[in-house]
């Protein structure tokens, strides 16, 4: 339906039960939206290469008024005809004035709702996106906030990083009640929150908020990883710690059973220092068991659990759904747990219906006694991996044990151990002092193997190098073409 757009005949117009458009009769494509709710809305519909598009002039009303609204169709027809896209040009004019605080509000809710991916192709986890708020306001924020998007540059970004490198936003806020974040900034925390501003940019690129990342090219500091891992005597000595926090606790229980069955007479029973509560001994235990993450310890629920199978089957993890063989040692600790009706978690919490809570501040106090206050957490998931690669496990299954999706990943706990490196070294310098001194095994005419009844013959030192190390690093039997059985010629 089309007829000329007045005053008169735009307030006569009524909603209805959908949604309408009327046209003008004067300028093609140039209409009037009439919603469900009464609400009147100018549009254009207009073609551009060839592909038509649509265009929202603004609502009935100031400044809009029908002439006003036909006025500016014009000049968007106009636009369209001189190869300016109306559509596009409104959105680079709208980007051309956003801040750096409004872009990082935007890319908060787009990954809140799964619009931005995670590295794994996946949404982000709530614990990533919590990370990501408290890196977006104690850092960009503060920092960048109030900068337009069009006029951050590469050099901005380089600022950005040694400010936050030199603790230029460090701080003391406090959070909820009795609730502090310290922040205190470094070269790790800047080389993340860089990397974070990068995804913020490449969410800007795809909004068409601008035509480049500024991020890109920027040389960050080398994120060092942290290589902490528990040693024999370290374990067994944590152990030892676990053990007595055990132990004085079920005396302090027994204490405190009997106070209360003298209707509460006297003073009531002081817990030892060293007690604490088993249920958080039982986390730490199964942390170190399996090499899970602590996120994923202390959310287990029975439900995921087939103790008869022995596996825990993790609807959802960092890296997505995954299942997890246990070792009986695990399943132990899994099978001395009580069951609560009213609790599903497998480490219930003092609160009905809760998991745990309150495991690092108990770790700090376990650590103490064990002399491990370097230690955190996650490094219990190092040791496991440790463990497991100094071991002479496959990295492959490792990997699978510790759900990684990138074996890269899994690499670096190839290295975590250094005694094994260090024993090998030891025996190639043994063999080869015992070489330079005439003594020991390598006095014989020909150097003899030292495990497998074999010796060498003609071999140049590379070689020899070479050999030594596959067969002591490796367990390789060293290549045919270079040895002969002791006693042939």
């Amino acid at each position: 339906m089309k007829t000329k757009l007045t005053i008169q005949a735009v307030k006569s117009l009524q909603p209805t039960g959908d949604r309408f458009t009327l046209w003008d009769s004067e300028v093609k494509g140039f209409g009037i939206r009439v919603n469900k709710d009464g609400t009147k809305t100018y549009i254009l519909k207009y073609l551009f290469n060839g592909k038509q598009r649509w265009f929202t002039i603004g609502k009935h009303g100031s400044p809009y008024t029908p002439d006003a609204a036909r006025t500016e169709a014009l000049k968007l027809i106009g636009q369209a005809k001189s190869k300016i896209d109306p559509g596009e040009q409104k959105k680079k004019d709208r980007a051309a004035g956003i801040t750096v605080s409004e872009l990082c509000d935007k890319y908060l809710i787009a990954a809140e709702t799964g619009q931005i991916l995670s590295k794994f192709d996946m949404p982000k986890k709530t614990s990533t996106l919590a990370t990501d708020r408290g890196r977006i306001e104690r850092h960009i924020k503060p920092l960048l906030g109030k900068k337009v998007v069009q006029d951050i540059t590469r050099e901005t970004i380089e600022k950005f990083l040694h400010d936050v490198a030199q603790g230029k936003t460090k701080a003391n806020v406090k959070t909820v009640k009795r609730g502090r974040a310290i922040v205190r900034g470094g070269r790790g925390t800047a080389t993340r929150t860089v990397g974070l501003l990068g995804g913020i940019f490449t969410f800007a690129v795809k909004q068409r908020m601008r035509a480049d990342n500024p991020v890109h090219g920027v040389q960050r500091y080398k994120d060092a990883k942290k290589e902490r891992f528990l040693s024999g005597v370290e374990l067994q000595r944590l152990g030892q710690v676990l053990s007595c926090a055990e132990t004085a606790w079920a005396g302090y229980q027994a204490e405190l059973e009997k106070w209360q069955l003298k209707i509460r007479r006297g003073l009531r029973p002081k817990k030892p220092a060293e007690a604490e509560n088993p249920i958080a001994i039982a986390a730490i235990r199964l942390l170190i068991l399996t090499g899970c993450r602590k996120s994923e310890i202390l959310g287990l629920k029975w439900e995921w659990i087939d103790l008869h199978h022995g596996h825990i089957r993790f609807p959802d993890s960092k890296t997505g759904a995954k299942i997890l063989p246990l070792n009986k040692t695990a399943i132990d600790v899994l099978t001395s747990l009580p069951r609560l009706n009213s609790n599903l978690y497998v480490l219930p919490g003092e609160k009905t219906g809760s998991h745990l809570v309150g495991l690092p501040r108990i770790w700090i106090r376990i650590r103490k006694q064990a002399q491990l206050e370097d230690v955190r957490l996650h490094d219990l998931r190092h040791s496991f991996a440790s463990i497991g690669a100094s071991s002479g496990g496959s990295l492959l299954v490792l990997g699978k044990l510790l759900g990684h999706c990138d074996p890269q990943t899994t690499q670096r706990y190839a290295h975590l151990s250094n005694d094994p490196v260090r024993d090998t070294t030891n025996r190639i310098g043994q063999i080869i002092s015992d070489a330079f001194n005439g003594t020991g095994l390598a006095t014989q005419k020909e150097i003899g193997s030292y495990s497998m009844g074999l010796r060498f013959e003609s071999l140049n030192p590379h070689q020899l190098s070479r050999d030594i190390s596959m067969h002591y690093i490796y367990s390789l039997p060293i290549s045919t073409a270079t040895q002969k059985p002791i006693g042939t010629t």
